[in-house]
């Protein structure tokens, strides 16, 4: 899949993955950097090499337990791609990310379906109104039916989940038409429906894309990708500054850092930043102002240092202590 990082990306998408424990996230999105070219090496949980699995805990028994961000650029697209812990114990981590994310990546294994798990997880995503796509994976494993899981995904998720590998297809165009009014009428009178249209269904969760495949064997993952770079849309947003802080942190030497998704304006290294600190005193709140050090953009363990992030774009920042 052609890669073009060095050029100057027209979107910015934020987008996590999401899954009930042993569904294959992280071998998703091990798949999703090696086929963008983000990485060069594809790493295995099992083999204790994941690019994203970076802690020694996490190595060791095979889990996400903290979530990392990672960096890809399909075609004209840059993604940020935050992979989230499946396990239950570690959810509260899963769920500081849903609040900064413009989509979400629902894998869901062939071989098990729906879990108890993953209705948790959609019910989250419809709380924090998040675009859902879904990647049904192990789908080379024996006994998988991907028309079975359709149902399935269908009964228990939502009837608007709608297979996109048959995209093209009369079918196809019929299945997205059901779920809006002016799509139907598109439909009826050009037996199609726009690819616009269909960007703007998915982000106001009228339809949810599902995609098919093998993670861990490469299948269907360049769909997944393409799909992606389709059918999403950027945020607009403020001109006018503003961040959403979703994680503190401390690197290996022990530097405190504050992890954002810029909302407004941009962010330049050596700003002063200002901010109402709540506390439980007599006052109720304070006021402050500190300045950012440093600014990092993070994919996996290493890290860049730009001199300026945008709005939609997450970053850490170093030297905020009130945060």
């Amino acid at each position: 899949m052609e890669n073009t990082t060095e050029n100057n990306p027209q979107k910015h998408i934020c987008i996590a993955l999401l899954a009930h424990v042993d569904a294959g996230k992280t071998t998703l999105s091990e798949a999703m950097l090696y086929l963008s070219g983000s990485i060069r090496k594809l790493g295995r949980v099992d083999k204790k090499d994941a690019f994203l699995d970076n802690y020694g805990q996490e190595r060791e028994r095979g889990i996400t337990i903290f979530s990392k961000q990672a960096r890809l650029s399909v075609n004209d697209t840059q993604f940020t791609l935050l992979d989230t812990p499946g396990h239950v114990d570690f959810s509260a981590e899963m769920e500081r990310t849903l609040q900064v994310i413009d989509y979400c990546v629902l894998v869901v294994s062939g071989s098990d379906g729906v879990q108890g798990h993953t209705r948790t997880l959609w019910r989250l995503l419809t709380h924090y109104k998040i675009p859902v796509f879904l990647f049904v994976n192990k789908m080379d494993q024996q006994g998988t039916d991907k028309a079975a899981i359709l149902e399935e995904l269908r009964t228990q998720l939502s009837e608007f989940c709608v297979d996109f590998s048959e995209n093209g297809t009369e079918a196809f165009f019929e299945s997205i038409a059901i779920s809006d009014e002016e799509a139907l009428n598109e439909f009826l009178e050009t037996g199609q429906v726009s690819g616009d249209r269909i960007k703007k269904l998915i982000k106001e969760r009228k339809v949810f894309p599902c995609f098919f495949g093998s993670a861990l064997k490469l299948f269907g993952v360049e769909n997944l990708l393409k799909g992606l770079e389709q059918y999403t849309q950027e945020e607009v947003y403020s001109t006018e500054f503003g961040a959403r802080v979703f994680k503190i942190t401390r690197d290996i030497q022990g530097n405190r850092l504050t992890h954002m998704k810029i909302t407004g304006g941009s962010l330049k290294a050596k700003e002063i930043l200002s901010g109402i600190c709540k506390e439980i005193s007599p006052e109720g709140k304070r006021s402050w102002q500190e300045k950012v050090n440093q600014i990092r953009t993070y994919s996996g363990d290493k890290f860049e240092t730009p001199g300026e992030v945008k709005a939609g774009e997450i970053c850490a920042v170093t030297e905020l202590n009130e945060t």
